[in-house]
Formats: C-alpha cells, sequence, structure tokens
C-alpha cells in the first residue's frame, strides 16, 4: 500500500508549489492574446518552444489554452479556447496566424495574426506584435444591441468599436453619432414596443410615434419625456436625454481623448438600453406565459 502512495506522491513532489515568476517587463502569452490590443509590440516570457531533437532546430510558438468568450448559443459566455495550429518560427521575424475554437460548442473561432521574432540563442521570450484579431479586440458586444440599431448599422458600430479599441476618440465618436443620429426613429419605436407590452395608454404612445417621426433630436426628447417607461431609465436618468446631451458638441474643438469619452459613453449606454429593453420585453413574455399556464389550470375538464 505504501509503495502505492509513493508512486502517487512522488510525482506530484516535483510539481512546483508556485508559479515561476515572470521577468519584470515580460508577459504571458496567453495573457497577451487575450489582453493585448492590436498595433502594440511587447516581450513575452512563454511565447516559444524548443524541442529537444536537433532534427527540429526551429521553436515552436506556444499554444496555451485561453479563456474567451464565446457567442454560440449554447455558450454565451466565457469558454475554453484551444488551437490545433502549430507554427515554427524559421526567420528572424515571422508573420503567423493562429486559430482559437471553442471546446464547448466547437463552432466559434477566434484569429490572432502575430508577427514574432525569433530570439538569438534558445531563449523562450520573444518580441511579440499583434498584428489583429477577429472578432475584434475588447469586450463582448451583445447581440441584442444589433436589435435596436438595426442590422444594417451592425459594421458601422464595430467599425466603432475598432476605432475604440485603437483610442481612436474622433473616429469612435463619429460612428457611434452617426448611428444614433440615424436610427434615432427606430430606437424611439423599440421603446414605444415596450411601452406598449407595459400598459401604457393610448395618448402616451402616440407620442412616441410623432417623436419617432420628428427630425430633429431636442423635439423628439421633450415629446415623450413624460412617458417614458421608468424601468428603462439609466442611473434615474432617461437614457435618450443621456445621448443627447453626449452628441450635443461637435467634434472640431475637442480634443482625441475628450471624443473617445464620450465614444465610450455613447456605447455604454446604447447597450444598457437595449439589455433593459430586452429585461422588459422577457419579463412580459414570462408574466403571459404565467398567467395562461395559472388559467389553463383552473379551467375545468370535462
Amino acid at each position: 500500500m505504501q509503495q502505492k502512495l509513493d508512486k502517487i506522491l512522488k510525482p506530484m513532489a516535483d510539481i512546483p508549489k508556485t508559479m515561476p515568476a515572470i521577468p519584470d517587463g515580460m508577459i504571458l502569452f496567453g495573457d497577451f492574446l487575450v489582453s493585448t490590443p492590436p498595433e502594440k509590440e511587447v516581450t513575452v516570457s512563454d511565447a516559444l518552444i524548443w524541442k529537444l531533437s536537433l532534427t527540429e532546430p526551429d521553436p515552436y510558438v506556444a499554444t496555451p489554452l485561453l479563456r474567451i468568450h464565446c457567442d454560440w448559443t449554447t455558450c454565451s459566455g466565457e469558454r475554453i479556447f484551444s488551437t490545433p495550429t502549430q507554427q515554427t518560427i524559421e526567420h528572424a521575424s515571422q508573420d503567423v496566424f493562429i486559430y482559437y475554437y471553442c471546446r464547448n460548442c466547437q463552432r466559434t473561432l477566434k484569429t490572432f495574426a502575430l508577427r514574432i521574432k525569433r530570439p538569438e540563442g534558445r531563449q523562450t521570450h520573444t518580441q511579440v506584435r499583434k498584428l489583429g484579431e477577429e472578432p475584434p479586440f475588447g469586450p463582448p458586444t451583445p447581440s441584442r444591441i444589433f436589435k435596436l440599431i438595426g442590422e444594417e448599422y451592425r459594421t458601422l458600430f464595430l467599425q466603432g468599436r475598432r476605432a475604440e479599441n485603437r483610442g481612436l476618440g474622433i473616429g469612435a465618436y463619429a460612428y457611434y453619432r452617426r448611428i444614433v443620429e440615424h436610427q434615432k426613429g427606430r430606437i424611439i419605436e423599440e421603446i414605444r414596443k415596450v411601452a406598449e407590452k407595459l400598459g401604457a395608454p393610448q395618448d402616451v404612445l402616440d407620442t412616441f410615434a410623432a417623436a419617432r417621426d420628428e427630425n430633429q433630436f431636442t423635439k423628439a426628447i421633450g415629446v415623450v419625456k413624460d412617458g417614458f417607461p421608468q424601468s428603462l431609465f439609466i442611473e434615474g436618468r432617461n437614457p435618450l436625454l443621456i445621448l443627447h446631451n453626449a452628441l450635443s458638441d461637435g467634434i472640431h474643438e475637442r480634443t482625441d481623448e475628450e471624443c473617445l469619452e464620450d465614444a465610450v459613453a455613447i456605447r455604454l449606454v446604447l447597450v444598457e438600453l437595449a439589455e433593459r429593453l430586452a429585461a422588459a420585453r422577457k419579463e412580459d413574455a414570462q408574466l403571459k406565459d404565467a398567467v395562461k399556464r395559472l388559467l389553463n389550470r383552473n379551467t375545468p375538464t370535462t
């Protein structure tokens, strides 16, 4: 019995109690892939793997497991991604593509484009530049936002996200501003539908219809300010008013940093409004199902 225990415990004794320290100024390759934006070069501590065989003198790119958001319907959250890709670094500087797949649904693909510099000697650390990635870098974009702004504005919204992720404030602000201004009527119509489901009186619904067709944003907000559903308020404020305030100033006299701050705020408000609209629709549907179930339960059977 003791011999069996020794066989089990001996390999465990060789496992380090703590992870080896990462040298200053370096990060792990997995952290680099997940958290570093494109167009940035970083010294990565464990990017390369060297084979012991002399017949394989070139290093391979490491392929750590990654935790990435998966949008597939069966996932809808963070999942483990892995890759079958095995890239050999044969040159002093080499561009590579690494393809990661979701282990859960095996459908979602994440692609990284990298430029890797081969170090002198058999070092595992090296300079890595992220040239790009698809889907784009940054927090996941909820699919509900596209129901709010319309699928035809998906590309424009994602372009705004790319500009935002790269710190291009004026570009991101211009993209989001165009979406809000062009889709103001659609956004108000989605709010009207929720107000109707929540039992708003007809005169309130009529004001939403009038605001939907109003060309000027300021007038549209004034028309519906009294009938706006409280459940859609964000931090106690009408989200349309928040968006209007963010869009009221032009971009000509503002710095790129100021535009970036407003762009982030606009995106966050749009996403939060989309989530609240979806929650209101879901609650209404659940309530109807509950009432129907109880009524059917009390219906006498013959």
